[in-house]
């Protein structure tokens, strides 16, 4: 059942999810669900927690910058695989065994800092945060190249370089390379500059 929701997620995207159209992929009637779920936020949770699937190995040893960096982008692919996981409601923090395996993961890369545990908690909730935020947005724009090269040059054409030099001096190339993963290189940039930050705030308790 779970993985006929995810059919139809992927397919129809989470606005199509519903018992009815679960079951219509089943070939089941709705009330059959019933058996197994006993409500449809029953199913949602059960989604949350298998779409994000497990939660990268990190050897014992790695240091913590490294092995934070590979969480991150392990969280990053999890997500890109199936997108639509971002428009689930999050009401309360994620408790299914999948999501607190990769909680576990994260908060023992710091294990051998001498960053207090309740920290290294609030280190690994923001790494989160950052990346579906990014990831939010970043889908939400869902920019492909040709609007990219055409949001450069309406812009170049647009902004006054009088008022505006900054953003006329940032827009004078095009930034956009047309040979990258656009979002994928700008997450990985701001991830860096945000592990450049932890590894300053981690030295404080050396």
């Amino acid at each position: 059942m779970i993985e006929a929701a995810i059919e139809v997620a992927d397919a129809e995207g989470f606005a199509a999810l519903s018992m009815n159209r679960v079951a219509q992929q089943l070939g089941f009637t709705a009330m059959s669900l019933y058996r197994y779920v006993d409500s449809k936020q029953t199913l949602i949770e059960l989604l949350l927690d298998r779409v994000i699937g497990a939660p990268p190995e990190i050897p014992r040893g790695t240091h913590w910058r490294e092995g934070l960096q590979r969480w991150a982008l392990a969280e990053y692919a999890a997500i890109e695989r199936h997108p639509w996981w971002l428009d689930i409601p999050l009401n309360d923090p994620p408790m299914g065994p999948n999501n607190i395996a990769w909680l576990e993961v994260g908060l023992g890369t710091l294990a051998e800092t001498a960053v207090p545990e309740p920290i290294r908690m609030q280190l690994v909730m923001n790494l989160t945060f950052y990346v579906m935020g990014r990831m939010r947005m970043a889908r939400g724009l869902s920019i492909d190249d040709a609007e990219d090269d055409d949001y450069v040059a309406i812009s170049q054409r647009l902004i006054d370089p009088q008022r505006f030099p900054n953003v006329a001096a940032a827009l004078s190339v095009n930034p956009f390379d047309d040979e990258i993963d656009w979002n994928k290189a700008d997450f990985e940039f701001g991830l860096a500059r945000m592990l450049d930050g932890y590894e300053n705030f981690v030295r404080t308790f050396e």
